[in-house]
């Protein structure tokens, strides 16, 4: 007997019927720059190595999982960011603004997962001198927005150190959802046990966030 070669539906069990549904489609973040009003996003390269390097200090990295101190240490955090995006697993960006040019500091997309259409924005980390300005809310209103209209990503995490109340502050401000407490989630600065919070945006929230967004960079 012939054998068919149609595939097989997929398995369907009682509840399903209710769940929520998307396509199931393999995500894929492409190297791209990011317009604002402030800032450019821009695909982050190894040029960009000595700029960033002068916007290093310690009290940057207070909460950061390892500290940047040398050219050399910025250079493998790069080389580390770009053989990721290599892999598919990250895309990483240089912040600079649209004025002048400056490099400013560099945020990126992370824990990409093809399969189930979600990724995390994180690993920011900004100069000084653009503390407390627009700088960190527009940059994560564009991701956001490329993430929801162009990638049609499912769900945004973010996460941060469970003592950097400075962090959990700008993510609340964004409208994120409080996720909870992952206990013991790493090792950071040479052996610190660090517990991470976690927040999330989920697609169906996006056009809520979106408007808060808006609203605080009109304002700002």
């Amino acid at each position: 007997m012939k054998r068919s070669m149609d595939p097989l539906p997929p398995a369907s069990f009682p509840g399903d019927a209710d769940a929520p549904r998307r396509e199931p489609l393999p995500l894929v973040v492409p190297p791209v720059t990011l317009e604002g009003t402030t800032v450019r996003l821009v695909p982050l390269t190894a040029d960009h190595v000595p700029a960033l390097t002068a916007l290093c200090e310690p009290e940057l990295f207070t909460h950061f999982s390892r500290v940047l101190r040398t050219q050399d240490d910025v250079a493998d955090y790069v080389a580390t960011a770009l053989r990721a995006a290599s892999e598919g697993t990250e895309q990483a960006f240089a912040i600079c603004l649209r004025e002048g040019g400056d490099v400013v500091g560099t945020t990126r997309f992370m824990e990409i997962q093809r399969a189930h259409r979600t990724l995390e924005i994180g690993s920011t980390w900004l100069g000084r001198r653009v503390w407390r300005s627009r700088v960190n809310t527009e940059c994560k209103f564009l991701l956001l927005r490329h993430a929801f209209d162009a990638l049609a990503v499912m769900r945004v995490q973010l996460k941060t150190d469970r003592r950097n109340v400075r962090s959990r502050a700008a993510i609340e401000r964004l409208g994120a959802t409080f996720e909870g407490i992952l206990r013991n989630h790493m090792l950071v600065r040479g052996g610190i046990v660090r517990d991470s919070a976690y927040y999330s945006i989920l697609d169906t929230e996006w056009a809520g966030v979106q408007a808060r967004l808006t609203g605080l960079l009109a304002r700002e």
